[in-house]
């Protein structure tokens, strides 16, 4: 097992990781892989999740159980969180029972509300502005297929979502090269390019993205509208362009992997022949999942 602890921190975004502690969570994830025990029996993890999932719920559930942990899930309206108590105090009493908290919600500042109060590991589920868990599983699938992350070139092509800003933070901390094409006005928040640690490693920022694709060795989108986005209709049309088919994943290495975080929708931001395609490693990427989210309670209760 790599060493490794994070023991008692929070994983809000992987902007506030260094490098080492990002490729070390991807080790464990590697070295934990296939493997049970009983590392955290007798403690109980809370998932409080305010939006749906799939790959994030069960993932986190099935890691936690297969270290020997008990999990508790928690949406909005089966909390007093529906009638209006304050964060802070969910916050505080949540940390009496668990010995950490999975948090997947609207606003990030909520999750930075949570982490603030609470004297427990709160991890980063999913917000509106980073999605870190999903991106280790990004990395590590790279890693995996590729056998490196070293001069590997990343294109990124749809909205200046989670997904982008996390991948923006990751490739800022790991010196990767980024290349993200997005529709005018649909770029990643000003405040992300603007940490330090990302204007020391920027991204390019393109609006064709078949620029961004030229002689990448990974492709990826997300949905156009994430959960809670209105005026759908407006935005898909102002993605027209922006689908991932064949003919813009011909514009890659000829080796290039497609990467989606999923659920996918259709015909929108990449086309079936692409995700069924032999490029495309998306279920390869949602198994990650397990094995990322496994490593990270490791790291936070365990290492």
């Amino acid at each position: 097992m790599t060493t490794l602890s994070l023991q008692g921190q929070d994983l809000l975004t992987l902007g506030d990781l260094s490098a080492g502690q990002i490729v070390a969570l991807l080790e464990a994830a590697t070295s934990l892989e296939g493997r049970q025990g009983d590392v955290l029996r007798g403690q109980t993890i809370g998932l409080l999740f305010r939006k749906p999932s799939t790959r994030t719920r069960v993932s986190f559930e099935v890691a936690a159980r297969h270290l020997g942990a008990s999990t508790i899930y928690m949406t909005e309206d089966q909390t007093q969180l529906s009638r209006g108590e304050t964060v802070a105090d969910t916050a505080r009493v949540l940390s009496r029972y668990l010995q950490a908290l999975v948090v997947r919600t609207g606003a990030h500042e909520e999750i930075e509300e949570l982490a603030a109060s609470a004297d427990i590991p709160v991890l980063n589920a999913l917000t509106d502005h980073y999605h870190p868990c999903q991106v280790l599983a990004d990395l590590k699938t790279i890693r995996e297929i590729k056998g490196t992350l070293n001069g590997i070139e990343i294109a990124y092509v749809g909205d200046g979502n989670n997904m982008l800003q996390e991948w923006i933070q990751a490739a800022a901390k790991l010196g990767l090269s980024l290349r993200a094409a997005t529709p005018d006005g649909y770029g990643p928040a000003p405040e992300v390019l603007d940490l330090p640690h990302v204007k020391a490693h920027p991204p390019t920022l393109l609006t064709d993205p078949a620029a961004a694709v030229a002689g990448a060795d990974v492709v990826i989108t997300d949905t156009w509208v994430s959960m809670g986005q209105k005026d759908s209709d407006r935005k898909r049309e102002a993605f027209a362009g922006f689908t991932v088919d064949q003919g813009l994943m011909a514009k890659a290495h000829p080796e290039a992997i497609f990467l989606h975080c999923l659920p996918a929708h259709r015909g929108e931001e990449v086309t079936d022949e692409v995700l069924e395609g032999p490029q495309s490693r998306v279920f390869d990427e949602a198994e990650n999942r397990l094995h990322v989210q496994k490593a990270v309670l490791w790291a936070v209760l365990a290492a």
